[in-house]
């Protein structure tokens, strides 16, 4: 009957350890294996948005960023604070719109839209500076960013009319 037992309490030892090994080879496995699987759903996901991949996009949200810190920072009346920041906000929207298009057609149609978007832009910090709500050298460093929007928008056009 000791004898038994113990080979029951060995049965039950094995077992317990085979299956505290498997656990620990499970976690193991799952650890090494979950932030690969994880990287690779990341870059996927990053690339799979080819907009997100361009430099003008990448510059759009910055001029959004840059503009949303000026009129909060500036504080001018409800209507300017809310068409910049519209006309900031749709330059990326438009690009990233513009993207997903099939023709050469609608890409330039929305790449149009997201340029005149800067412009508009330029305009009503034009008018920030006339009303004086900001100096001059901050007029000139934000009309240089949407310069250069503008100018990368115009290229893109271009080469979709070739």
């Amino acid at each position: 009957m000791n004898h038994k037992k113990e080979s029951e309490n060995e049965s039950v030892e094995r077992t317990f350890c085979s299956t505290f090994f498997f656990i620990l080879f499970l976690f193991l496995i799952l650890s090494i294996a979950y932030p690969l699987f994880y990287c690779k759903l990341r870059v996927n996901l990053k690339t799979m948005f080819e907009f997100q991949n361009l430099k003008v996009y990448q510059k759009s949200k910055k001029f959004y960023l840059d503009t949303r810190e000026l009129i909060s920072s500036v504080k001018p009346d409800t209507y300017m604070r809310e068409q910049l920041s519209r006309a900031a906000f749709s330059i990326p929207l438009n690009l990233a719109e513009g993207s997903g298009k099939f023709s050469k057609a609608d890409r330039r149609n929305f790449f149009t839209t997201a340029r005149a978007s800067v412009f508009e832009c330029a305009a009503i910090i034009d008018i920030l500076k006339d009303e004086g709500y900001i100096a001059e050298p901050i007029y000139f460093i934000h009309l240089e960013k949407a310069d250069e929007l503008s100018r990368i928008l115009y290229s893109m056009i271009q080469n979709l009319n070739k």
